[in-house]
């Protein structure tokens, strides 16, 4: 029976998406991680039994979410397919988010479509080996990313392909919208980098540089036979509003992806994340702690936190983001917002669009 659609009343009670890092170990050292991953788990990340419990509270939201296996690298963990099976025995859809490195064998891509993910997540930062390694920094990952797709492609697993826009690789989104229509992906996600992490030595792209993505993402959604969404990027919807468009056009991806970007969900606006020690977070990209499982519910946090409730609130956002006529659908990155400003309800650094009323009163002074 398919599930009744996500609305915006739901957001105040239950997110639509929960992130759980479910380690921060991983074999690479990739420029822009948020995580900044080590070779290593921490020696306080939540335990199997602990893990469990925390997956058992998610479905306990009144909209059980879909749950994003995350890390790190996930296929770390040597529990990873009990908890697969664990959240599916919930009633929680599970997506997985692999590091591209030798662990990822056909025979493990089968064993996770058996456990039970609905879609798996594989990052791609460029069209070549040299943009994408120069960014992972290990040799041999982009050849190990095809390897991936097509393992994937061969075990019928829904796949999702992950791209950070930075300066680096700006000048290769059309080439990389053409290249994924031949890797028979669901989904294109677009993320826009939040200097976080590692994430902060990398290089953000200009304002104006947003709107001529926005335009190629626009183009290519209309046209490519995947959808595509932006992590990070909430202006893309103000973007394509303004055309009279839909930021997530229907196309074959499932219904929580056509409708996520008209709800305006954001950091813990319909979102949040779990650390590999229980931190609790709006996001992932928004590191302030608002509490800690398993000595605090996943769900009285998300509800009740201050941070949290303040999230939901576009009135409370700042400067030209609380007076834009868009605030409601877009609200800015919440996480950029404070890793630039070290404010999460500061106006959106890397917009480029003035508000009407801001424009109209430029005009009368």
């Amino acid at each position: 029976m398919k599930r009744p659609d996500y609305t915006q009343v739901d957001f105040d009670s239950s997110p639509m998406l929960v992130f759980y890092e479910v380690t921060q170990a991983c074999e690479l050292a990739c420029r822009h991680c948020r995580a900044s991953a080590q070779r290593c788990a921490h020696p306080l990340e939540l335990k199997p039994a602990e893990s469990r419990r925390l997956i058992e509270q998610f479905a306990t939201f009144d909209r059980p979410p879909l749950l994003v296996l995350t890390g790190g690298d996930p296929v770390l963990r040597e529990d990873l397919f009990d908890l697969i099976r664990h959240a599916r025995e919930q009633g929680l859809e599970v997506a997985l988010t692999p590091s591209a490195t030798p662990r990822v064998t056909p025979e493990v891509l089968a064993k996770i479509k058996e456990a039970g993910v609905s879609r798996l997540a594989v990052s791609l930062d460029g069209v070549d080996a040299a943009t994408h390694e120069a960014i992972r920094q290990v040799p041999g990952t982009y050849a190990r990313t095809m390897e991936i797709l097509a393992a994937a492609r061969a075990v019928g697993l829904p796949l999702q392909v992950n791209t950070t826009i930075t300066s680096t690789n700006f000048a290769q989104v059309d080439a990389m919208a053409a290249f994924l229509a031949t890797q028979g992906i669901a989904l294109w996600s677009v993320f826009l980098l939040v200097p976080v992490g590692r994430g902060a030595l990398e290089g953000r792209i200009r304002p104006q540089q947003y709107e001529e993505l926005f335009a190629r993402l626009w183009h290519h959604a209309q046209s490519q036979p995947y959808a595509i969404k932006t992590t990070e990027a909430h202006h893309y919807r103000r973007y394509v509003l303004q055309l009279r468009g839909n930021p997530m056009r229907r196309g074959p991806a499932e219904i929580l992806d056509r409708q996520r970007a008209p709800l305006g969900i954001n950091d813990g606006k319909g979102v949040m994340f779990v650390g590999h020690t229980g931190e609790i977070y709006p996001s992932g990209f928004l590191p302030i702690r608002c509490g800690r499982f398993p000595e605090q519910s996943v769900v009285d946090v998300y509800r009740n936190a201050p941070l949290f409730r303040e999230l939901r609130d576009p009135d409370a956002l700042q400067g030209k983001c609380g007076a834009c006529e868009f605030k409601r659908v877009c609200g800015g990155s919440r996480a950029r917002a404070y890793a630039v400003y070290d404010d999460p309800m500061a106006e959106e650094p890397d917009c480029a669009y003035q508000p009407a009323t801001l424009r109209k009163e430029s005009v009368s002074c």
